[in-house]
């Protein structure tokens, strides 16, 4: 329900409401990212497009979304998602509009995990981490991107912080939700090499589906807020090639180290690795990631590095809770310098 007006007599007891609206709230889904979304109709005509960028070790799916001329947001998806499952319902909320419309949004997608993905190659041989990470470069050279702000989830997460490492002049900041710096633990390699086997054996599994529900909301959020699990159970059932997320699984879990360190001493921070951006770090209160964010922070620059913790949410925090998301990110944007062009309220804490 929408109210457009509300009335109020002074020294009054009563009210009135005029021009009362009913509109019923769509159910959530992924049906891409609508035409008429704010964020792509501009003044000059901006479009949405997609294509496919050949990487040397593989292809990846980018999605464009914006004028190409304005500076540019890098997306990185998690594992078992896509730009759109990942990135929809956030990126067409409407307290990011006013921030996206200054950007050319590219979403990036891992080799075989876009929407209607065909099955990879035979004896496709699927990259590292760390090739992963080195397949954007190709991407930037392609659409002439110089410089780039990066938004990742999870795995995307861990992704775009392997490229800064390697390419830090390329990356002027990254906001990394759910990231893990570390190697997998012997509970996750287990459960995901599970999934894996059964991903390649038997497709998608009940074992699989409750494992990466529990991956991107955590155990309180399954159990309170069954409508928005429900859409994400029936995405993995039936939108997601089952092969090709067995290869980004088994690369996820093999993952090295980041190896960054946080070194104190100034004769030896110049050479320390270490992310350079300004980097912000956010999970949820309920995360079943909390604790690996707490832990590459303590590894992170503290000069150069932001953890936030968002209250009321579980691992999902673009679903959940899309407006203190929205409001640390523009604060954040704020603090590398796009200042001047978001107004509205700013974050004035580090525990939303």
């Amino acid at each position: 329900m929408s109210y457009s007006k509300l009335g109020f007599e002074e020294d009054d007891d009563d009210f009135s409401l005029e021009a009362v609206t009913v509109t019923d709230t769509k159910p959530r889904s992924f049906s891409g990212f609508d035409s008429d979304s704010p964020l792509l109709t501009d003044t000059n005509g901006t479009q949405y497009q997609e294509e496919d960028i050949h990487c040397g070790n593989g292809t990846m799916h980018v999605a464009i979304q914006g004028n190409r001329s304005k500076p540019a947001l890098l997306t990185y998806h998690d594992i078992g998602l896509n730009h759109v499952t990942c990135f929809q319902g956030f990126f067409n909320f409407p307290d990011m509009q006013p921030i996206l419309k200054n950007f050319c949004v590219y979403h990036l997608n891992a080799p075989g995990q876009h929407r209607d993905s065909p099955a990879l190659p035979q004896g496709y041989v699927y990259p590292d981490m760390d090739g992963l990470a080195e397949m954007i470069l190709p991407v930037l050279q392609h659409f002439g991107i110089k410089e780039f702000v990066g938004f990742g989830v999870g795995a995307g997460a861990n992704i775009l912080a392997r490229f800064e490492l390697e390419h830090p002049t390329y990356v002027r900041g990254l906001t990394l939700i759910n990231c893990v710096a570390s190697t997998a633990t012997w509970s996750e390699w287990g459960h995901q090499k599970f999934s894996s086997f059964y991903l390649k054996g038997k497709g998608m599994t009940n074992f699989t589906q409750e494992y990466l529900l529990w991956h991107y909301f955590g155990k309180k959020t399954l159990e309170s807020n069954h409508d928005l699990v429900a859409v994400y159970r029936e995405n993995l059932a039936k939108s997601v090639n089952s092969a090709n997320l067995a290869q980004f699984i088994n690369t996820y879990i093999k993952r090295t180290d980041l190896n960054i360190v946080r070194e104190l001493d100034k004769g030896k921070k110049k050479n320390a690795r270490t992310l350079k951006c300004n980097t912000m770090l956010i999970c949820g209160k309920n995360s079943p990631h909390i604790n690996d964010t707490v832990e590459m922070n303590g590894r992170l620059d503290p000069a150069k590095s932001t953890w936030v913790n968002i209250s009321d949410c579980g691992g999902m925090i673009l679903e959940e809770q899309p407006s203190k998301l929205a409001e640390s990110f523009r604060y954040y944007l704020q603090g590398i310098g796009y200042a001047q062009k978001f107004p509205g309220a700013l974050v004035t804490s580090r525990s939303l």
